[in-house]
């Protein structure tokens, strides 16, 4: 299982076994031990620099599933949404022509762009999912996201205290993509 992230899925600002991905880890080893983990996120990763990796990533590790979750810094970029929703296109062709099952994470921005803005970029996520009919995590940071506690000091990137949720809200997509193929 490939988790092909930006700084949520990194730990930024944690200590790296503290993240929502180590935790996963540690329950994946209790209840599917067979599945093993490579995270390959990294912090500031946009679309555009996700895709420039991709291929080389799927060549060396082989995946058979790969976690999504990237787009969150092209949001609070302002990226403008055609190059964002093409890389994101791209990577999921890629994927689905390898045959590589994916499950991908809904980013949500703050308005300061307009709202039709912040509106089409939440529903690329939806669009590109139903295109290739890959599961669509709703909101990744729900219940974190604008929880002062749940927090870092920066208001963006979410506390150690957060990230049993976060595991929280990916499992139930998690789980049954790991369920129709059991052995990696």
């Amino acid at each position: 299982m490939l988790v092909y992230g930006d700084s949520l899925s990194a730990a930024y600002g944690l200590d790296i076994k503290e993240g929502w991905v180590a935790l996963l880890e540690n329950k994946l080893a209790k209840t599917h031990p067979h599945w093993q983990i490579i995270n390959l996120s990294i912090s500031g990763e946009t679309t555009a620099g996700g895709l420039s990796r991709l291929p080389r990533a799927l060549e060396k590790y082989q995946p058979d599933l790969v976690l999504l979750e990237l787009g969150a810094n092209d949001g609070l970029r302002g990226t403008p949404l055609k190059p964002f929703k093409d890389n994101l296109d791209r990577m999921l062709a890629l994927l689905q022509k390898q045959k590589i099952k994916v499950i991908m994470f809904e980013m949500q921005i703050p308005p300061n762009y307009g709202s039709a803005y912040t509106r089409r970029f939440t529903q690329t996520f939806h669009t590109l999912g139903k295109k290739y009919q890959v599961p669509v995590i709703p909101f990744f940071l729900k219940g974190v996201a604008g929880v002062e506690s749940l927090n870092q000091a920066d208001g963006i990137h979410p506390t150690a205290e957060a990230q049993p949720k976060l595991l929280n809200n990916v499992w139930p997509y998690l789980k049954p993509a790991m369920t129709a193929r059991m052995s990696p």
